[in-house]
């Protein structure tokens, strides 16, 4: 039996859905927001939790070894150097900061508290994810030349946080992940349409070793939902749709040369590539209580989300001076 020794903070939109997780695995002791129609409107949904409206009362429980963050952005850093401080283990939710130099500082308090610290890059625990490194591993692919992605709604739109900040994250993560690397450039432009200085939609690429290349695009002013990631390699390409409901797929298409100087595609029919079953943000909370249960490092961890962190910082700066 799991012991009820973490605490989560945050009942918003994405917070609930953490709230019902940690309720399934009987691990979640209390539960904690700021805005008080917030927990009643919660307590509806999960009668069955201690709610408290103070931070502070969280912890100071001494039977709250760990706690979970999906609060806004801006507050993450002083969430959890709070809970570091208070000799917390912490999962905050991306990204793990909005300054280097704040997250550089997380994950020394970490390190000298001697304290696991977690960041909510939920997509590494996808299975089709896995299994997309699986195929890339083997070899299957052949070399890797491109990675690209798309993710992109019309939604919510937030004022708070931009579309770089808040979609991004998840595909850099899978991609410096996939090529376990960091790029050596980074270039972003985009645009603020709803909200002047909040970007609604941007466009981020990288530059690697050996002539890899990516790019990122973003938006939630979309016509319709689409999230996906694209693989290309010497030997085949590989798609990792999240939208659909089977989501990786395999393309063996070839590159023919005709007297020796014309390239010819050479199309092929999509295989659908079998992955493991399994709710991502399910088998993400459940690393980190295992983590926390056996003091081991998080494949996300501080260090690992300091390496996003810096791709966004650095395209954010980008931005500054190429807006559409």
């Amino acid at each position: 039996m799991r012991k009820k020794n973490i605490a989560h903070i945050g009942l918003g939109y994405w917070g609930k859905y953490i709230l019902r997780a940690l309720i399934g695995m009987k691990c979640l002791r209390t539960a904690c927001d700021f805005d008080e129609t917030i927990i009643t409107e919660t307590q509806r949904q999960f009668p069955d939790v201690q709610y408290l409206l103070s931070y502070d009362d969280v912890l100071s429980d001494a039977e709250v070894s760990a706690v979970t963050i999906a609060t806004p952005a801006i507050t993450h850093y002083e969430f959890t150097k709070k809970a570091l401080l208070a000799g917390k283990d912490v999962f905050v939710e991306k990204p793990l900061a909005l300054t280097m130099e704040e997250g550089k500082e997380l994950v020394a308090l970490a390190a000298e508290k001697k304290k696991i610290l977690m960041v909510g890059h939920i997509l590494q625990y996808h299975p089709a994810v896995i299994k997309l490194k699986e195929l890339i591993l083997s070899g299957e692919l052949g070399n890797i030349q491109y990675i690209y992605s798309n993710r992109l709604n019309i939604g919510k739109l937030r004022t708070e946080e931009n579309i770089l900040w808040s979609f991004a994250p998840h595909d850099i993560s899978i991609i410096l992940m996939l090529l376990e690397e960091e790029p050596e450039s980074v270039l972003s432009f985009g645009g603020d349409y709803i909200t002047k200085g909040t970007y609604d939609t941007t466009l981020t690429t990288m530059e690697f070793r050996n002539s890899v290349k990516s790019h990122i695009f973003v938006s939630w002013l979309h016509p319709y939902k689409e999230q996906k990631l694209i693989v290309v390699g010497s030997k085949a390409m590989a798609v990792f749709d999240d939208v659909s409901e089977e989501k990786l797929f395999l393309y063996p298409h070839k590159i023919e040369w005709r007297d020796g100087n014309i390239p010819v595609a050479q199309k092929a029919d999509y295989v659908v590539v079998p992955v493991d079953k399994g709710e991502p943000l399910k088998l993400e909370l459940m690393h980190f209580y295992d983590c926390v249960k056996q003091r081991s490092n998080p494949m996300t961890d501080g260090g690992e989300g300091l390496k996003v962190l810096r791709v966004l910082s650095l395209a954010q700066k980008a931005l500054i001076g190429n807006k559409i």
